[in-house]
């Protein structure tokens, strides 16, 4: 069961199957699918009348109020179940009393916390879309204050001390708690936290900032049709049409990536690519380069020679060390492939564009040119034999025969916009 109002749910010891709810939005969310199943698992409810997606706690489709009302219960909810694990006795620590309330929290408020977050990704609502950010900055500060109290963080360590029998699962998970707690400095003196933690702050807002301001850029160009040659007609439709017939072409991903990759004119794609190379460069560049010089201070602070080792000291490669002599050994295998590749992109370019240096705005172009060749494949008149629906039933089908799962499209579904798609996978 849950209450709709907190969010909160009250757990049963008995096993219940398993569903997933899965959101797509277009052929390109296709090939995330299989990453979809695996991110969130909710309770299956057939006859369930509500819009929402059943059996799940993430909201679409709030309002301005509804999602700052909401990021203020998560962190009402959050401090109610910090401050009551504080108040444990030392000498009374449990894993009941201490682990368990921590990791329900966090598996309860994660839906919550994404009703907040999505949307400013998602919504066509500038208002709500800058409430979304204002809640994620909120709730980030609150999160950023829990790894900084020292009432839980003795309490974790206590009950860590202990070695009372856990399963693997919850071991790492105690770990896990008693490292983002240190990783904040809390195993230093107090001079020494103050500094790591004021170090924090710091990154987290120039993070911040730096995201924002690249987020809101409103740069863009404008073009002619002949200076757009080669992208599709369909795409062409989609550009705002402003100043003298010309066509407006933003700097966000999906505008870039297909000017880069299809339109025909050198020229147009280094401008494309310059322009957004140099996106905030005014804005961005003082932010990044106190960004780093804060980080390396936090991190020598914390006892790591650099940033990359502290970021890199609970990962697969332990030192900047070793990822850099893992770059070199890569570097040095495929250097000649690469010099040989790149020389039949070049000459590819002198046969179409003359005698004009190759940049990195080619890359994409030409290697899309070369694998035509290559295959004798035009990738767009191959779609028209991939239609959404067809190549939806073909992943349906291999995922049910791989794992024994079943889809069902939910009609009348709350979505954020009108080309989701929601599927049951159970």
């Amino acid at each position: 069961m849950e209450s709709e109002a907190t969010g909160e749910k009250k757990l049963s010891s008995k096993p219940k199957k398993v569903s997933y709810v899965v959101p797509l939005a277009g052929a390109a969310a296709l090939l995330t699918l299989a990453a979809s199943l695996a991110i969130t698992a909710f309770n299956h409810r057939r006859n369930s009348k509500r819009k929402d997606l059943p059996g799940c706690n993430f909201r679409v489709n709030l309002s301005t109020s509804e999602i700052l009302k909401l990021a203020d219960r998560i962190i009402a909810k959050s401090k109610e179940v910090h401050d009551a694990v504080a108040s444990v006795p030392l000498d009374k620590v449990t894993y009941k009393n201490v682990i368990l309330p921590l990791a329900e929290l966090e598996a309860q408020q994660f839906p919550l916390v994404q009703s907040c977050v999505v949307p400013k990704f998602v919504s066509t609502s500038d208002k709500v879309r800058k409430a979304s950010v204002e809640a994620e900055k909120k709730i980030d500060a609150h999160v950023s204050s829990c790894s900084k109290r020292e009432d839980v963080y003795c309490v974790v360590k206590a009950f860590a001390a202990k070695g009372e029998w856990m399963g693997p699962e919850a071991r790492h998970y105690v770990q896990c708690l008693v490292r983002d707690f240190e990783r904040n400095g809390l195993d230093l003196t107090a001079t020494k936290r103050e500094e790591v933690q004021r170090l924090r702050a710091q990154i987290d807002e120039l993070s911040y900032q730096y995201v924002h301001n690249l987020n809101y850029d409103a740069t863009y160009l404008l073009f002619s049709e002949n200076e757009l040659a080669g992208l599709p007609s369909e795409f062409l439709k989609t550009l705002e049409e402003v100043e003298n017939g010309k066509l407006k072409v933003t700097l966000k991903s999906n505008h870039v990536a297909a000017v880069l990759e299809l339109c025909k004119i050198g020229k147009t794609r280094r401008l494309v690519a310059m322009t957004c190379g140099k996106r905030c460069a005014k804005t961005n560049l003082s932010v990044l380069e106190e960004l780093v010089q804060v980080r390396h201070r936090f991190a020598r602070l914390l006892g790591y020679s650099n940033y990359a080792d502290y970021a890199l000291s609970f990962r697969m490669a332990k030192t900047s060390s070793k990822v850099l002599e893992f770059l070199e050994d890569i570097s040095s295998s495929l250097s000649d492939l690469a010099h040989k590749e790149l020389a039949v992109l070049k000459e590819l370019k002198k046969k179409e564009e003359g005698e004009l240096p190759f940049g990195v705005e080619d890359l994409l172009y030409y290697v899309k040119k070369v694998e035509q060749q290559e295959f004798d494949l035009d990738f767009g008149a191959l779609k028209q034999y991939f239609p959404v629906n067809l190549v939806l039933s073909g992943i349906f089908k291999l995922h049910q025969d791989l794992f024994g799962l079943r889809f069902e499209e939910i009609a009348n579904a709350d979505v954020w916009h009108s080309d989701v798609r929601v599927f049951f996978c159970f």
